[in-house]
């Protein structure tokens, strides 16, 4: 089993342009998925805001970013950020999944998504939030 962990950064409108700033810092390889992208738009104003995106540099450079949707929450500098945990076995990712839910709050259960087999978001017991999935090659 294999995972990694990167800074998940939480933006309103502003994550391409953070996105681009870090990889012209950092340089790499700039993805991002737009909620259009992945057929999520709950509000046409954002469909080409970044639903999903990272920079990940040959150098070991990795940051994911996207735009908190207009539904949810968010005031800029608090919860600016989420750890990511992805992994490719999802027995693995379901057994840190339990884990963390104990005594925490499931944001997004645990459950096939659009983009992976696995993905959920939760707070933990000490205020954290964590992104686990399973890498959409991972079986």
């Amino acid at each position: 089993m294999s995972i990694s962990t990167v800074t998940h950064l939480n933006f309103r409108g502003d994550a391409r342009a953070a996105l681009e700033h870090y990889r012209s810092v950092f340089g790499g390889e700039l993805v991002a998925i737009t909620y259009a992208d992945a057929g999520a738009v709950q509000d046409p104003a954002e469909a080409d805001q970044v639903m999903w995106g990272q920079v990940a540099s040959d150098a070991g450079f990795r940051v994911m970013a996207y735009d908190v949707p207009s539904g949810r929450a968010h005031a800029r500098g608090e919860d600016p950020f989420f750890v990511s945990v992805r992994g490719d076995d999802a027995d693995e990712v379901t057994r840190y999944w339990q884990a963390l839910v104990a005594g925490g709050t499931v944001v997004q259960p645990l459950a096939p998504a659009g983009w992976a087999p696995l993905y959920g978001m939760v707070t933990d017991r000490f205020g954290i939030t964590w992104v686990l999935d399973v890498a959409p090659h991972a079986g």
